[in-house]
């Protein structure tokens, strides 16, 4: 008798990658893929914890799978399982919480497990949570999401990360390497890095041995190898992102002049209260020289709004520190509190309402922003790589310095890369 699963993945694009990986364990464990919205025997939640939000719909999603297919096994991982496993477990219709450490050897755990079990938790200590467990999204697109680090050893003051995921540790470059063209036999012609703290690559130990890589190591030999055309940095610290590795994207034909760097604010004295390791000038002699050698990169911020302490001038100064530079698009949060982290103990406390508008004001300079980057691009030709979904006879795809491009359907263009006038 065929056993059926059904995945869903909240948060980041490193939680999509493994949530593959763990669909392609139950795979070959017998199990077919249902879509999440079908009934199926096992539904499996990956979960994030950087909002609230992500915990209420982890909430919703299992009152969902209990009104459609009672009879089903419901089981918990990712981030908010190994920060609040009782929480998550107690859960009507929660069989199942796999903290970091045990998410990928759910097949052993499922095993054991019966409609009986209610709220069991397979979890342990995140110090005790070392090893490095590769893994890439599906090809479900064009572009594939490969997890190349993992975990945190910076302490924010606002970020629960280091708690849910543990130490920084990496791949090797030879392992990287290999799953790139792995990858690369199944047709894809992008693919974007991915960690947690990208830019930490290299620390940590494989197979005993302490790593004596770095990311501008990876970057170059990834730059070398044939398998793959563009490759994108998901994300990276603006104290990690080196001179040198501004310098080979500028000069790369495989790295696309796109990346995205965390900001949080654009005020010093926030960013101390923060604990992040740079101060806003640094940040602006980063987004310079990229502009300076790539005037045609695309540059993605992330803020935080609402943070603890911040008054309306701090607000108005990030705000007019990000309008000052020369980025493409913001991804702006809400402030929101989070367990076991120091911002609790920091005040005064911004109330939400104020939180929701400094954030309105941000997304509204983020478009702005955006508009104004792409218009600077009207008439210039660049290279599209067009996805591989008809979208009511419409297909998107993204130039090198990802400008998103709207066309008109044709199978012949799925997966290629395309000179575009934009």
């Amino acid at each position: 008798m065929s056993k059926t699963v059904a995945l869903h993945t909240l948060g980041c694009k490193l939680n999509f990658s493994e949530t593959t990986a763990i669909g392609r364990l139950l795979e070959n464990d017998g199990f077919e893929k249902r879509d999440f919205d079908e009934v199926a025997d096992l539904y499996v939640i990956n979960t994030c914890s950087v909002t609230d939000n992500a915990d209420k719909e982890c909430r919703q999603l299992v009152r969902r799978i209990q009104k459609k297919a009672p009879e089903a096994l419901v089981v918990i991982t990712g981030c908010y399982a190994q920060l609040k496993p009782t929480e998550i477990a107690a859960i009507p219709g929660v069989n199942l919480v796999l903290g970091a450490a045990e998410k990928f050897n759910i097949t052993s755990h499922l095993k054991e497990l019966t409609k009986n079990d209610s709220g069991k938790i397979c979890s342990c200590d995140i110090e005790d949570v070392n090893v490095f467990v590769p893994s890439h999204s599906l090809k479900e697109r064009t572009r594939i999401f490969l997890k190349v680090q993992d975990g945190c050893d910076y302490n924010c003051s606002f970020c629960t990360i280091p708690l849910a995921r543990g130490k920084s540790r990496s791949e090797s470059i030879n392992n990287v390497l290999e799953n790139v063209k792995e990858i690369a036999t199944g047709g894809a012609k992008e693919i974007v890095l991915t960690g947690i703290n990208l830019g930490d690559f290299g620390k940590g130990f494989t197979g005993g041995k302490k790593n004596e890589e770095n990311f501008y190591d990876l970057m170059v030999a990834l730059d070398q190898q044939s398998s793959i055309e563009r490759f994108r940095i998901s994300s990276i610290e603006p104290n990690l992102l080196s001179n040198e590795m501004i310098e080979l994207v500028s000069a790369s034909k495989k790295f696309m002049p796109h990346f995205h760097i965390p900001l949080q604010s654009g005020n010093n004295k926030t960013l101390a209260e923060m604990r992040r390791r740079y101060k806003r000038e640094l940040y602006a002699e980063k987004v310079s020289l990229i502009k300076s050698l790539m005037p045609h990169a695309c540059i993605g911020v992330d803020v935080i709004v609402g943070f603890p302490g911040e008054t309306d001038e701090d607000f108005k100064e990030t705000a007019r520190f990000i309008e000052s530079m020369d980025i493409s698009y913001l991804h702006v949060f809400t402030y929101s509190e989070r367990d076991n982290t120091h911002a609790l103990e920091l005040h005064p406390i911004v109330p939400m309402q104020i939180r929701h508008e400094r954030n309105k004001i941000l997304r509204n300079l983020s478009y702005a922003k955006m508009q104004s980057f792409t218009q600077q691009h009207i008439g210039q030709t660049r290279k599209v790589l067009f996805e591989s979904v008809n979208k009511n006879g419409m297909m998107e795809g993204y130039s090198d310095n990802y400008i998103k491009i709207t066309a008109p359907y044709k199978k012949e263009w799925e997966n290629e890369v395309l000179e575009w006038v934009i």
